[in-house]
Formats: structure tokens, sequence, C-alpha cells
């Protein structure tokens, strides 16, 4: 998935993915994780997400990670946030209300940019990214995020049934990708076709969002 497809997507506002409102799963899982005021949330591949707005009323430090300079601007526009913009090394950096959005691209963050991050918030990253850089994604994560723990959502369905993204990231795949470094619980599991008309015209058949808790490092005992 080359950035070009993504920069596209966004400047001729072919942006389905972005949700209206803030998710649902978010708001009902997020409280359960147990983070103190103050925590740093990393969330990759933000866009412009109305979940940075959510986490920061309820008073975490947000990380977001976007490669799409218009998404960035557009979310500090749309909620009346006059951000700092600075040039930091790979990312031109967006600051304003509790909330951070490196622009750049992800795969250039490092660790002392994530240091201090104990919270991942992935509601679009892994399902927007092909098999190949799902691996790598994967990977990246191990590598540059200390202790945490964290919310992930994810899509299944008949991949042959329609193309991506967003893609369909099955069960066993999570658990092949993520198993080894994190722990993970499945908190819900669900029938969304009905909901998702996008699928429902694809001729998709069958539709699975799940939603998990994942945890790295000492928070809390092994839940799968």
């Amino acid at each position: 998935m080359e950035p070009e497809f993504w920069h596209k997507r966004w400047s001729s506002n072919q942006i389905g993915f972005h949700l209206p409102e803030v998710n649902p799963y978010l708001q009902r899982f997020w409280p359960q994780l147990g983070l103190a005021q103050g925590s740093r949330v990393l969330v990759p591949l933000c866009g412009k997400t109305l979940d940075l707005l959510w986490l920061a009323h309820q008073g975490y430090s947000v990380l977001g990670v976007e490669l799409s300079e218009k998404a960035t601007v557009d979310f500090f526009l749309e909620h009346q946030l006059e951000p700092r913009v600075s040039e930091e090394g790979a990312f031109k950096v967006f600051r304003a209300g509790g909330i951070e959005i490196r622009c750049g691209d992800f795969f250039a963050l490092g660790a002392q940019e994530v240091a201090g991050c104990t919270a991942l918030y992935d509601r679009a990253a892994l399902i927007a990214l092909p098999v190949s850089m799902r691996e790598r994604y994967a990977a990246h994560l191990q590598n540059i995020l200390p202790e945490c723990v964290g919310l992930l959502i994810t899509l299944d369905y008949d991949q042959a049934q329609m193309p991506g993204p967003p893609f369909s990231v099955g069960d066993d795949e999570v658990r092949r990708l993520l198993g080894d470094a994190w722990r993970l619980e499945v908190l819900q599991e669900q029938d969304v076709l009905g909901e998702s008309w996008k699928f429902l015209q694809a001729g998709v058949t069958r539709l699975d969002e799940r939603a998990y808790r994942i945890s790295k490092g000492g928070r809390g005992p092994a839940l799968y």
C-alpha cells in the first residue's frame, strides 16, 4: 500500500473509513484498561478521528501518527484548535489541546518518540494494511513500544468477496501477528454486516467485528 494511495483518498475526500462519531468500543472498554489520568496513548494511522478528542477529554495525553497532512490539518480546523507546528526529524508535528499528531510515515517512528506511551489504541491501523505491511506493523510496534495496554478493533470477512481496505484480519491472524509479544482477550465480537452498506453492496455475506484488550510487558496475567 503506497503512501500515494492514502494521499489520493484524502485529497478526493474518499474517506468512508472516517466515522462521524466516537467509536462505541472505545467508550465502552477504554475505562476498563485501568490507565492513570495523564497516561500517554499512541494512536497509529489516526486520520482525523474524533476518538483523539474523546481520549484527550478523558484526561489522556494523545500521540497520533498520520501520513496525510490534509487529514491532520482538517482535524485541528474542525475542532477550532490552533496547533503549534514544528519539523522534528521525519515528521511535521502538530500540537494543541493535549493532542500531538506526527504527520509522516509510521514506520519512521522511533522508540524515543513514543517514550512514555503506556497505552495503544488501534481502530483503523492494522485493518488498513495489506498482509505484508501487517507483518511489518506488528514487528514495529513490538520494537518501539514499552510495557503498555490497549484496545484493538478488527474486521473479519471473506476477503475474496471484497478487496480492502479495510482488510479482513481474522482472530487467527491477530494471534499469529501479536501473540508472541502481547496478551490478548476478545472483549466483544459481533456481526455488523447489517450496519455496513458498503459491504452489503459488495456482496459480502459475513462481517464480524472484534474488540480486543491487548497488553505487553507486565500489565497483568495472560488472557488468552
